[in-house]
């Protein structure tokens, strides 16, 4: 049985989460794991050498090698062949944002939902939620479902986390504007106002019968929430140059 990767620290989400050759033709897709898009960012963008890149993410030099060798050749065949580069998961962690590498691939036929969760019912407040129940859809019916901690992260780390675990849909109770902007940035479609149990939530999504305001807002924490945090920080480490 292989032995479980060591989450690799990552500093900051991407802005841009693919990339594809300017055609109008279909093209194959790459897929290149946030710690693969790390070593690029650090080694090859921000000079570092492979010792300090191994340094401020956690792992050995001998890993970064391999993390940073396979980043080069996914890079390169998309150049080379026309293919899209999408950016994913992996095994990383951010601070306290849990790591997109606890949740289960996700299929190209699968549509994937989050929900604020909070014992069994959808929470309430999104900048503080502890929990999402993330939901894997195909051919209009949950395949899998998955409870995620968050740690009580705040709202922009929130809004990554949930883009690199390429989650298109969140339904949730209040929200702030920071939050929706930070949600908005990274491109998931917001069904806030929602109360009630999770579950039957998202049935009520897939059968289009869900009751949702778009313009409900969570003014309770609005002072946690009123600057977009785009990325993490990476505290003394100095890699946000």
């Amino acid at each position: 049985m292989p032995r479980p990767k060591r989450c690799r620290r990552i500093c900051a989400y991407p802005d841009c989460w693919s990339f594809s050759p300017d055609t109008s033709a279909e093209h194959e897709t790459v897929l290149l794991m946030l710690d693969e898009l790390e070593t690029i960012r650090l080694i090859d963008y921000h000079n570092k050498t492979q010792e300090e890149c191994a340094a401020i993410m956690g792992v050995s030099r001998a890993t970064v090698t391999g993390i940073y060798d396979s980043a080069r050749r996914k890079i390169a065949d998309a150049l080379i062949h026309a293919k899209r580069i999408r950016v994913t998961g992996g095994a990383y962690r951010m601070d306290a944002v849990p790591a997109a590498a606890v949740l289960q691939e996700k299929g190209e036929n699968i549509m994937r939902i989050a929900v604020t969760y909070e014992n069994g019912m959808v929470g309430q407040h999104f900048g503080r939620t502890e929990q999402f129940k993330i939901y894997d859809i195909e051919d209009g019916e949950v395949k899998s479902s998955q409870v995620i901690d968050t740690n009580g992260t705040g709202h922009g780390a929130l809004a990554g986390f949930l883009r690199a675990a390429e989650v298109g849909t969140l339904i949730c109770g209040g929200i702030g504007m920071g939050a929706r902007n930070a949600l908005e940035e990274v491109g998931i479609r917001l069904l806030p106002g929602v109360g009630g149990d999770a579950d039957e939530t998202v049935r009520r999504y897939l059968t289009g019968t869900l009751d949702y305001d778009p313009d409900t807002e969570c003014h309770h924490h609005e002072h946690e929430e009123g600057h977009v945090c785009r990325h993490g920080s990476c505290g003394s480490n100095g890699c946000r140059q």
